[in-house]
């Protein structure tokens, strides 16, 4: 039983000392002293470097899951801010009694031409093939909200992303380093070994 506790203080105090960025991904660190770091490691080298490569893998996947996330939030949030607009542009014709001529997009490559009386409500597409009518203004507040909201995502997407690229920098420096002392190690083996 104390064995368990004393090894949960362990992994606790090791969790307290592991840095991360604001949202959760863990800071790697720089080896600086690479002799002292393998002598404090009970596993050989070769195994060190496949845990370098191994972690280097996952901040690879790490940054291809951001990359698709910042891919949809670009697209995203084009479409909120024009969205946004027109229900703008409705707002301010909301009490003229003129109709107003747009033309619309039915699909990619298809447009029509509409006259439109004045309105109190508009109809959003909530995905998931769900649509809700909402007044003008319940419509400008959620797509503002949604815009600042996907704003926000891409901006620590981009955040996360330029972090990612750090560690997996650092991280093949490690790699770097590791096999250069290695290397470096065999041969004064060897030229020992052999005078």
């Amino acid at each position: 039983m104390s064995e368990t506790r004393q090894t949960d203080k362990r992994s606790s105090s090791a969790e307290a000392v592991l840095e991360t960025n604001p949202r959760g991904i863990p800071k790697v660190q720089f080896v600086e002293n690479v002799e002292e770091f393998i002598s404090k490691s009970s596993a050989p080298v070769e195994v060190t470097l496949g845990k370098f490569q191994e972690t280097v893998a996952k901040y690879k996947f790490m940054e291809i899951n951001f990359l698709n996330r910042k891919k949809s939030l670009e697209l995203k949030i084009p479409e909120i801010t024009k969205t946004l607009t027109v229900v703008e542009y409705l707002i301010s014709k909301q009490d003229s009694d003129e109709p107003i001529e747009t033309t619309f997009e039915l699909n990619d490559t298809l447009w029509a031409n509409a006259i439109i009386k004045s309105t109190k409500t508009v109809n959003l597409w909530l995905g998931a093939n769900v649509m809700l009518e909402y007044t003008l203004q319940e419509a400008k507040d959620l797509l503002e909200n949604k815009l600042d909201t996907n704003q926000n995502a891409l901006k620590n997407v981009l955040e996360d992303l330029e972090f990612l690229r750090e560690q997996v920098t650092t991280m093949e420096v490690n790699i770097a380093r590791v096999y250069n002392w290695d290397v470096k190690r065999r041969r004064t083996l060897k030229t020992t070994s052999t005078v």
